[in-house]
């Protein structure tokens, strides 16, 4: 063997292992009820119609939003792996079309009180998802609380959820002047996506987005992408009443296919590049290990 072909392998190995580590994308929102779950649980429907294996992390703790919209009651959580001895493949729990998901169940008060072997060994064992899943969707809480910002600041792509009303763009707004007063002290990358969810029109969907990176490019001097809307959809709000998902209880109707759409744009970005904030490893690690301002379960 030469050594281009050496070097050539060298390459491939590299761009194999990359290419391995899963998408992380946490959604998010200023506020509850803007539909940030339903996006979550609709976007994991939408991946899984591309082949990509998905598994949702329910970050949006005590409201169990994930498990009541897919119909199904969780065996085990993540405390019964942290405090129990359950292997993690164990509490990972089936939704529809094979999509597993984490509940963070309960019964844990804070991941500070966790020693350094259960939190190493937390990070570890959270890390090693990387073969299980092609997409990692971590659907957070709402709002700016401390819970919230560890997981948005954490993950390299961020999907921020927000609706026409003017309540829900400004706390969109304070969500995104808080992630990026905190990343001017930690230097970290990301990229941030607005999605339009309840809207009338792809222009009202437009004027969302662009009321808000207005007020972020003026204010903060930064920048947010727009990923797409969701317009307002008859079988949508049918679905959410009846707890079922609208891309597997109507697939053809509006809402569904603009998930799709997202999903697809989603799939059609970069993701961060390798030497950023990439992989399970780093997310989980990033506040568990540091020990400071830890989710609270």
């Amino acid at each position: 063997m030469d050594q281009a072909e050496g070097l050539r392998n060298v390459i491939k190995a590299r761009d194999a292992k990359i290419a391995a580590e899963p998408r992380i994308i946490a959604i998010t929102s200023g506020k509850g009820g803007v539909g940030k779950s339903n996006t979550a649980v609709n976007l994991a429907i939408a991946f899984r119609k591309m082949d990509k294996r998905v598994i949702i992390f329910d970050a949006d703790l005590g409201l169990a939003n994930v498990e009541v919209m897919f119909g199904t009651v969780p065996k085990y959580s993540l405390k019964d792996y942290v405090y129990g001895e359950m292997e993690l493949s164990e509490i990972i729990t089936k939704g529809p079309m094979d999509i597993g998901f984490i509940s963070g169940g309960s019964g844990m008060l804070s991941l500070n009180n966790l020693n350094d072997d259960q939190r190493q060994g937390l990070v570890y064992g959270l890390s090693n998802l990387s073969g299980m899943c092609d997409v990692m969707l971590i659907d957070t809480g709402a709002g700016i609380s401390d819970s919230v910002l560890d997981f948005v600041l954490a993950a390299p792509e961020v999907l921020l959820v927000t609706t026409p009303e003017p309540s829900s763009i400004t706390d969109a707004y304070s969500l995104v002047k808080a992630v990026f007063s905190k990343r001017k002290t930690t230097g970290e990358k990301q990229t941030m996506s607005i999605v339009a969810n309840k809207v009338m029109s792809e222009a009202e969907g437009n004027a969302v987005y662009t009321k808000l990176s207005s007020v972020v490019e003026r204010f903060l001097g930064g920048h947010i992408d727009y990923m797409g809307y969701i317009p307002q959809d008859p079988l949508l709000e049918d679905a959410v009443r009846a707890q079922k998902i609208v891309s597997l209880a109507s697939p053809t109707s509006r809402s569904a296919r603009a998930y799709f759409e997202i999903a697809s744009k989603l799939m059609g970005s970069e993701s961060m590049p390798g030497d950023t904030k990439s992989g399970l490893f780093r997310f989980f690690s990033s506040f568990i290990t540091s020990g400071k301002s830890a989710p609270s379960l």
